[in-house]
């Protein structure tokens, strides 16, 4: 049954009259076609068959290319496109893919991410295995726009298994990424789906945090899931303005109807230091290397309205000395006293 809610879309049942295979891949775009067809080809080499999976782009009304033609060249008719009539937002079109997915699994698969060979064989076992987990997450690889790896994200656990005490770790701050989740779309028709009320950021850590709150999770340590790092992605647009920060804010303020009464305080505050170090030590020094001032100043001011414990204020001087470091070449440059190499 699903829990009603004013802000999240109600996820229906799939009719009977429709074939069930065991997997959904939904894979959402907006003007990110240059790096679907990677994303298409990572999924179509696992591909056990459509009696087993359906595979389905579902692009919300992309102004600046052509979702549709890559789905045509590189599905060659296995690969199901759906396109919104005009732009729904994010969130509503993240919606129309769980409502639209018929697996019992869900994977909800960017249009710019990716997943690695054995993902899916590797998810499978986990729920075959755990009948009684809601959702499996694996480790994630962060990758850049050319698809170069970044960096590894640290271990949760040594080894595989269903998570401990994972509702009181993720309400402290987001410790996935959405290409390395499955869910089970009977968790979506019982929680409902993404959170309207989240404007441009980590919409999932709501989903995660609440998912943890009703159901174990599972735990795959091989890192078999790609997370593309980039300026222009809807993250990168939002920390400019510091609304990543602000939702952040309000993601707290909403999870913590989930959480145990004796452990809300302590993950509340928590949660919120966590969301203000976020800003200054990772999103900040991003925002510096472009040479724009303006916005890391932004995160600062932000993430000090979340926290100004003293693990938070520490954090500070690195990202002024940068910014003054930024600024002074900027001016030496502009005089023509130095020529970068």
């Amino acid at each position: 049954m699903n829990k009603v809610h004013p802000h999240r879309a109600i996820i229906e049942p799939v009719a009977e009259a429709h074939p069930r295979p065991l997997w959904s891949v939904m894979i959402p775009t907006y003007n990110c076609a240059k790096y679907l067809q990677e994303t298409l080809k990572n999924v179509l080499a696992q591909d056990p068959g459509s009696d087993l999976m359906q595979i389905e782009v579902v692009d919300d009304c992309s102004t600046k290319d052509d979702p549709e033609a890559v789905v045509k060249e590189v599905g060659k008719g296995r690969v199901s496109f759906y396109r919104h009539p005009q732009n729904v937002g994010y969130i509503k079109n993240f919606n129309t893919c769980l409502q639209r997915s018929r697996g019992k699994l869900v994977h909800l698969l960017h249009g710019d991410d990716g997943v690695r060979y054995g993902f899916y064989q590797k998810m499978q076992q986990a729920f075959e295995t755990n009948p009684e987990i809601g959702a499996a997450f694996c480790r994630h690889i962060a990758i850049n726009e050319n698809s170069h790896w970044q960096y590894l994200w640290g271990l949760e656990q040594p080894k595989s298994g269903v998570l401990d005490n994972w509702l009181e770790k993720i309400a402290t701050g987001n410790r996935l990424q959405p290409p390395s989740v499955v869910v089970k779309r009977d968790v979506y028709q019982h929680l409902g789906g993404f959170d309207s009320r989240i404007s441009c950021c980590a919409e999932d850590w709501e989903m995660w945090v609440r998912i943890a709150a009703y159901y174990p999770v599972w735990y795959e340590v091989e890192p078999l899931a790609l997370y593309r790092v980039h300026s222009k992605s809807l993250t990168g647009r939002c920390a400019r303005t510091g609304q990543n920060v602000r939702d952040l804010r309000n993601i707290i303020d909403i999870i913590q109807s989930y959480l145990p009464p004796d452990i809300y305080s302590e993950i509340y505050h928590k949660a919120r230091e966590n969301s203000a170090i976020y800003a200054i030590k990772y999103i900040a020094p991003q925002l510096i290397r472009t040479g724009n001032i303006s916005p890391v100043l932004i995160q600062i001011q932000e993430a000090l309205k979340c926290s100004q414990s003293l693990t938070v204020i520490k954090e500070i001087p690195y990202s002024i000395m940068e910014t003054g470091r930024i600024v002074l070449r900027k001016i030496v440059k502009d005089l023509g006293l130095y020529a970068p190499k």
